[in-house]
């Protein structure tokens, strides 16, 4: 098949598509730049200059393949509206990239007991409404000839094998520790982020292809850590004493933006038996505090 990929040059969209041209799938590449086109052709990846801000690249784009799969920006309402009219009756798949922060509840390092299943009524914070109202829109393209299904993951870790190799999350909390000589987090840090490997979120992915019908939301996890836990797993990693170090809400809003800080400090936690069982999906590398410790972050210290 020959496959758009927004992202291509991202940590999910370029494992996606390095695991589609494994499958023998011919891959068409979003690159903002010649610099990172060249970098998807390295890849065997044929780029489409553009960004996604250029609608009718977009379009042509999706028009022209057998499937697209959107994973450059799970907020941006105008692009996934565009993919949406370009595939409109055509029977195509649309795999949109989602996000499971849309379950956060801003508790500043708390814990929650709350744990979100794909029909769970959800009380979103301000920040994510567009988000979901962007999930719905989607998956009511499939009434209207889109084989449209939304891919929710939550937070990612692992080595990418595309032109990003990293997430945000982990490294930032591991440079973060480096840099002060101790791990840090948002308050207690006993909020909970469910949590999946790099790969095994391709492999959902691959899965979702084979199997996910026009329509369907699926969120991807593997397991759950406290921002405490994955921060110990942090001091491990960098040879440090077992101890982590709580950061107010205004100094970790300085230290990573307001986003970046009311999320680190929420609970975000799914469950994917629905991807388990309807996608056969079954995650199957190492847990993140395992990864964090002896894993894929070694070359970062």
């Amino acid at each position: 098949m020959n496959i758009f990929v927004t992202g291509a040059t991202g940590y999910i969209g370029g494992t996606v598509s390095a695991r589609l041209l494994d499958a023998g799938h011919h891959v068409f590449g979003l690159a903002r730049s010649q610099e990172r086109a060249d970098r998807l052709e390295e890849r065997g990846i044929t780029p489409v200059l553009g960004s996604l801000e250029d609608f009718d690249v977009l379009h042509d784009a999706a028009q022209a393949a057998d499937a697209v799969i959107n994973a450059a920006n799970a907020d941006n309402p105008f692009a996934a509206r565009v993919l949406v009219d370009a595939l409109r009756g055509s029977g195509k798949m649309l795999l949109h990239t989602s996000g499971t922060s849309t379950v956060a509840d801003n508790a500043n390092g708390a814990f929650g007991d709350a744990v979100y299943h794909e029909d769970s009524v959800l009380d979103p914070l301000p920040e994510k409404t567009g988000r979901i109202a962007i999930d719905r829109m989607i998956c009511a393209a499939a009434h209207d000839g889109v084989r449209a299904v939304v891919l929710s993951p939550c937070l990612i870790y692992g080595q990418g094998l595309g032109v990003r190799p990293d997430s945000i999350q982990v490294p930032m909390f591991i440079e973060m520790a480096k840099a002060s000589g101790v791990p840090r987090h948002l308050g207690a840090g006993a909020n909970l982020w469910s949590h999946v490997h790099i790969e095994d979120c391709a492999d959902a992915y691959m899965a979702a292809f084979e199997h996910a019908s026009a329509g369907s939301y699926f969120y991807i996890e593997a397991g759950e850590a406290s921002m405490r836990e994955l921060n110990l797993a942090v001091a491990q990693l960098l040879g440090m004493e077992a101890r982590t170090e709580t950061l107010s809400l205004p100094d970790a809003v300085r230290a990573w933006g307001p986003p970046m800080a009311h999320g680190m400090g929420s609970n975000v936690r799914v469950c994917a038996d629905k991807a388990r069982s309807m996608l056969n999906w079954q995650p199957r590398r190492p847990g993140l505090l395992e990864d964090i410790a002896k894993g894929s972050y070694r070359d970062i210290v």
